[in-house]
């Protein structure tokens, strides 16, 4: 029998009580892993274990597979019209937005961000996500192509069949809506691994999945280890598509392992190592707001975080002292305090990986200007740190860090800064600080990024395109241009006139 997890949330935000079995989803059914093991699922605030989830196995995948592949042929797919998916998927956003609460206090408890944040900024893109797909369940659509009046050709886009889903830790209910919405809208099937660290979520949109009505099978949750279920996943023969967000690092293997295996369609959401620009003429107190938000939200644990601060000479010195001000005023501490701006990083490991960073800065010359130490004696928390006298070869320049730490960079001009911006292996995401219209859009245009703000930062929709260029990724998640991700394309060509000889 599965292990269920039972809370009392007695909070200044949120008071009250969940309960909810916390097994593998497997054809609407919450079950055991096969080896019948658990894994603690640990609260970030103070390191002490909430709750045990159960612990996939490859058998459990081949399980997941099986009863997706029958659902895929029988109750979903093409057998299920798409007003119907759309039905089904804005019954789920409803459910979401019924349970709002719940749903950013178990985020909160198990990733570590601010309550408030979550129940404000989360689960509303997750819900938006969620009914911006139910969308377009009914208008996936080909189109009649012109050849000759002796034949009639067209296209259809179909549902692949089976995917395989790998979301990360950071945001984990906005993530799994990016991921299963667009795939059950196009009417695949879903196989979901969530991040060992922060399944909470995950686990409970199952419940409510199936109060929602989608027939068994359709969407599956096994909780697990990467290099187990991940790779499980990556590697299986009758899962046709992967959809991956993550490290770099992972992205390489899954590739790998999608190469090896059936060449699998691969989508890919990876690292970044974002550059923030601000030009002299910039509005300054805006451009402060939307630095401190761009490196600092949410920990820092951001793939798009805007973690390269480039300042152009004549507002260095006065944009540095007011974002030292607006960085030294974040609050730190309990997610479920009122004002809490910053929680702690999502694990120990995670921890330990961002100050090794920040002692490597350090060691290679770079200045902390404020911060570079841990906030408290309990849990995983890391001051807001900035970092400033870098030069481009230090690992604080270079690699991703994840967490919230920026490098601040003096640049010339245009010419200077768009250099140093595109010299890296990343290309995420950017931004532009500027009141001339002409030099935002010339920059933004040079800028080697699969998304740029204009005097803003990390603001997003569920109808605009996500994703990378070089390292940061394949493929586009979001938007309109998802939905290819997730149907093949078949030419149909129906002789009307044509004679063999």
């Amino acid at each position: 029998m599965p292990t269920a997890f039972a809370h009392e949330f007695n909070t200044p935000v949120y008071k009250g009580k969940v309960s909810f079995n916390t097994g593998l989803f497997i054809n609407g059914q919450f079950v055991d892993g096969s080896d019948g093991t658990t894994i603690d699922v640990v609260n970030p605030t103070n390191g002490k274990v909430i709750t045990s989830i159960s612990e996939g196995t490859p058998k459990d995948v081949d399980l997941a597979v099986d009863v997706a592949e029958k659902a895929f042929e029988t109750t979903w797919g093409l057998n299920c019209p798409g007003n119907k998916r759309g039905l089904l998927l804005n019954k789920l956003a409803s459910l979401l937005e019924e349970h709002t609460d719940e749903l950013a206090a178990l985020e909160a408890l198990d990733n570590g961000k601010a309550f408030n944040v979550a129940r404000n900024g989360d689960i509303p893109a997750a819900i938006a996500c969620i009914r911006y797909f139910a969308g377009w369940a009914d208008k996936i659509s080909g189109r009649v192509i012109e050849t000759t009046e002796e034949k009639f050709t067209y296209t259809r886009h179909e549902p692949i069949g089976v995917v395989g889903q790998i979301i990360p830790w950071n945001f984990p209910l906005v993530m799994f809506a990016w991921k299963i919405a667009p795939a059950l809208a196009t009417g695949n099937t879903v196989v979901l691994k969530p991040s060992e660290l922060t399944p909470l979520t995950a686990i409970r949109v199952c419940h409510l999945a199936k109060e929602a009505g989608f027939p068994p099978g359709v969407l599956n949750v096994v909780t697990g280890y990467g290099n187990t279920v991940g790779s499980a996943i990556s590697s299986h023969m009758r899962i046709r598509k992967i959809a991956f967000t993550g490290s770099t690092l992972v992205g390489r293997k899954i590739m790998e392992a999608a190469a090896k295996s059936n060449l699998k369609n691969v989508t890919l959401e990876l690292g970044g190592k974002s550059p923030n620009i601000i030009f002299n003429d910039a509005d300054l107190e805006q451009a402060v707001n939307w630095a401190m938000f761009g490196v600092f939200f949410n920990q820092g644990q951001c793939c798009i975080a805007g973690s390269r601060i480039f300042l152009q000479e004549g507002i260095y010195d006065e944009f540095l002292k007011r974002f030292t001000e607006k960085s030294q005023s974040i609050k730190l501490g309990d997610p479920f305090a009122p004002d809490t701006y910053q929680g702690p990083q999502v694990s120990k490991i995670h921890y330990d990986r961002i100050m090794g960073y920040i002692d490597s800065g350090k060691k290679e010359g770079a200045k902390v200007h404020i911060g570079g130490e841990r906030h408290g004696n309990d849990g995983y928390f890391i001051q807001p740190t900035i970092f400033l006298d870098t030069h481009p070869d230090m690992r604080i320049v270079k690699e991703e860090i994840f967490g919230p730490v920026s490098v601040v960079i003096k640049f010339r001009d245009e010419e200077d800064v768009v250099r140093q911006a595109n010299d890296t292996v990343y290309g995420l995401a950017a931004a532009v600080f500027t009141k001339d219209v002409n030099r935002a859009i010339t920059t933004a245009h040079k800028l080697k990024a699969g998304t740029v703000w204009v005097n803003c930062y990390s603001v997003s929709d569920p109808n605009v395109p996500f994703g990378g260029y070089k390292q940061s990724g394949i493929g586009r998640e979001m938007g309109e241009y998802a939905l290819a991700n997730y149907t093949e394309v078949k030419a149909v060509n129906v002789n009307l006139g044509l004679k063999m000889m």
